[in-house]
Formats: C-alpha cells, structure tokens, sequence
C-alpha cells in the first residue's frame, strides 16, 4: 500500500517546487550589468556637426564680478603664475563680445591656476545654453587653457540635452584682457558631434 504525504509536507513540496521553477525561470531573466543597444533604441538619429560661436566674458572687478576667487594655496601670492587658486565662475556667453550683446548662455564651472611655470588653467565647466535650438541643453568642457597662448583647445567631454552623447572640441581665442583689472572676453569656437 503507497504512502501519502501528511499535509504540511505536502505543501512544502509544492512551495519548493513552485521556488525551484520560478527561480529557474527569473534566471534566465536575471539583471545585466550591460549589454549593446542599436542607438536607435534611445530615438538617436543620424549624427551630425555643430558649429557654436559665441564670447565668454570672464570679469573679476567691479561689484559683480562672474569669476571669483574661493580657494588657494599658502604660497599662491608667491606664485608668478598663481599656482594654486581657485575660482569658480557663472560667466555670461554673448553673442557679440561686448558685454551688451544678447546672453545665449552661461559657462558655469570652476578653473583652477595649475601649472608653476606658466599661466595655465585646467578649466571644468559646462556651457548652458538659453537661447535658440540649444536653449536647455549643456556642453561639458575639460582641458588645458594656457591663457596666453592666440589659440587654446579643450575638450568636449559630453553634454545634455540637444547635445547628449556630444564629444568635440572648444578653441578659445582672448578677444580682450584688461592687465588692470584682469577682466577677458574670449572668443569661442566649438565644434561638436551629436545626434
């Protein structure tokens, strides 16, 4: 004569067995750290160049000054390159270099004086813009600015916006320095690759 299984036992079967093929079947659903996706996934369409030129002006004086100081190192006031400093900056982006021209956007970041033998910032910054097709949408810069050099490059590391998935590069070219009161306009021109 077969057995039966009392009830508790019976049901614990079922429960293991119910566990042991869910398990089995999440498995083969299991999270993946990643995986390639078509770019058309995202909606991103065919990839294409920008070309932005606009004028960064970095003013120090006055009583709203853009670029301020916030950071340095206890020998910076001995550096003639001013090793050491910090600033972080809210600088307008004008479509003309003079400061009345209309506002397309800002470079918000920070650079730092980082070289001890020559003006050189590394700069951190993204440019946001506000105006015209790009309004909303953001450029992040990283580099190299030796600040008297005619002509500086620095990457364009990534963006958002109109602009996700952008690399390309900024020049930057001094329109004006002001020796007195270290105030700049300078001249921008970015090339970007985005979808």
């Amino acid at each position: 004569m077969a057995k039966t299984l009392s009830k508790p036992t019976s049901i614990l079967f079922m429960l293991f067995t119910i566990f042991f093929f869910s398990t089995y079947v999440i498995a083969d659903e299991a999270p993946v750290f990643s995986k390639n996706l078509p770019p058309s996934s995202l909606g991103l369409k065919q990839q294409k160049l920008s070309h932005l030129h606009f004028y960064f002006h970095d003013i120090v004086s006055g009583p709203k000054p853009t670029a301020v100081r916030v950071a340095q190192a206890a020998t910076t006031n001995k550096s003639p390159t001013g090793f050491g400093a910090v600033a972080v900056i809210d600088d307008p982006l004008t479509l003309l270099p003079e400061n009345t021209s209309k506002v397309v956007g800002q470079a918000q970041g920070i650079y730092t004086l980082a070289s001890q033998s020559e003006a050189a910032l590394l700069m951190v910054l993204n440019f946001a813009f506000t105006e015209g097709e790009y309004n909303g949408s953001t450029l992040s810069v990283l580099g190299r600015n030796t600040v008297f050099s005619t002509v500086r490059e620095m990457r364009i590391v990534g963006g958002s916006g109109v602009f996700r998935f952008a690399r390309g590069y900024a020049q930057a070219k001094t329109y004006t320095f002001d020796t007195k009161s270290g105030d700049a306009v300078v001249e921008y021109n970015v090339y970007v690759l985005h979808y």
